[in-house]
């Protein structure tokens, strides 16, 4: 386990708020401070850690990976700030894109054609982690000249079909 600022505050939140609550049980001072203590890590990791995680919409990133971006597309948003941010797949050409990730899981529509533009591939990323989302993560691989030129990462209404 990885001791951080932030864990260090909400264990320190956590011991204080445990304290509290078992000062109106007992009085006895050297008591309440060893059954918080005791306590403290168990109310944290198994009540405020989890409520947190079901509540935020944190997630870990990772870099970029080909292999990942296959096997596990339900995560690859885990990996989409590393693409858009260090411009891995800026200049790259179709044929290089489709080895790295794959055949495109659809192309966007053009309403002047009336046709689907094969310069712009769409990409799932999943669903980010949290209680209260209903949106899912896509990104746009836009072509110009057999290269890409620009990512546009947009979001997606889940759309549940009724059974």
């Amino acid at each position: 386990m990885i001791i951080t600022p932030m864990l260090v505050i909400f264990m320190c939140l956590v011991f204080v708020l445990v304290f509290l609550f078992i000062r109106t049980i007992d009085k006895r001072k050297w008591l309440n401070i060893l059954v918080s203590l005791v306590l403290t890590p168990v109310v944290y990791f198994y009540m405020l850690y989890p409520f947190l995680n079901i509540v935020s919409s944190f997630h870990h990133e990772k870099y970029f990976s080909a292999e990942k971006w296959a096997k596990k597309p339900g995560l690859r948003y885990e990996m989409i700030n590393h693409i858009v941010s260090d411009s891995v797949f800026i200049g790259k050409t179709k044929a290089e894109t489709e080895a790295l990730l794959g055949t495109y899981e659809w192309l966007s529509w053009d309403d002047n054609l009336k046709q689907h533009d094969d310069n712009k591939w769409n990409y799932g990323l999943g669903l980010v982690p949290g209680a209260f989302n209903e949106t899912k993560e896509c990104v746009t691989f836009i072509f110009e000249d057999d290269r890409i030129v620009d990512l546009e990462r947009f979001t997606e209404d889940i759309v549940y079909e009724d059974e």
